[in-house]
């Protein structure tokens, strides 16, 4: 099960120390009135914003649960779970996967939580003439990555690639969301 916990980050070089000991969790970073910085207009600004990740055991369970997916598909699929942020926070290469598959599912699960939509969805809305948001580094519009959120936040993107359609990775994607729907709160 998900647990929460509440970690208090002060600005001083460490701060990330504390981040990291939350992630067992779904770890919040929250800030008292005291560490605020003055604002401009006078009111205190708040330093440090609170921010709700998706645990490292969920994110090994979802892993998890879509390579099982692709196994049964006989499917040779990377597994790559981003945060909020778009960092990557967990790979999983299953066997024979190509080498090309680690970096399409990171993009894919980057798109997905940047967007917060699948990226089967998101491509059908890329068409036409000039800039798109296709153009946007370190994205890709092939179906495969799907968003994870809590509470309607987005905490996660997941991304699946190697499959032979984008049809198979969005698939092989969803089962691994499925398997913590319940946990997410």
């Amino acid at each position: 099960m998900t647990t929460r916990s509440r970690t208090r980050l002060v600005a001083r070089p460490l701060a990330g120390l504390a981040i990291m000991a939350g992630t067992l969790g779904a770890a919040s970073a929250v800030t008292s009135p005291a560490q605020a910085a003055p604002a401009e207009n006078g009111r205190a600004a708040q330093a440090v914003v609170q921010t709700d990740v998706l645990s490292a055991d969920a994110a090994l369970t979802i892993a998890d649960a879509a390579m099982k997916e692709a196994v049964k598909g006989k499917q040779r699929v990377t597994v790559v779970i981003v945060d909020r942020s778009g960092a990557t926070r967990l790979v999983l290469k299953g066997d024979g996967a190509g080498p090309q598959t680690e970096e399409s599912a990171r993009r894919k699960a980057f798109t997905a939580v940047s967007f917060g939509r699948t990226t089967s969805e998101l491509g059908k809305s890329v068409t036409g003439e000039g800039p798109t948001i296709a153009d946007i580094p370190g994205t890709l519009f092939l179906g495969g990555g799907v968003p994870v959120a809590s509470g309607g936040v987005l905490v996660a993107g997941i991304g699946v690639g190697g499959a032979p359609s984008g049809d198979i990775d969005e698939a092989i994607a969803q089962a691994g969301l499925k398997a913590v729907t319940g946990r997410l709160r």
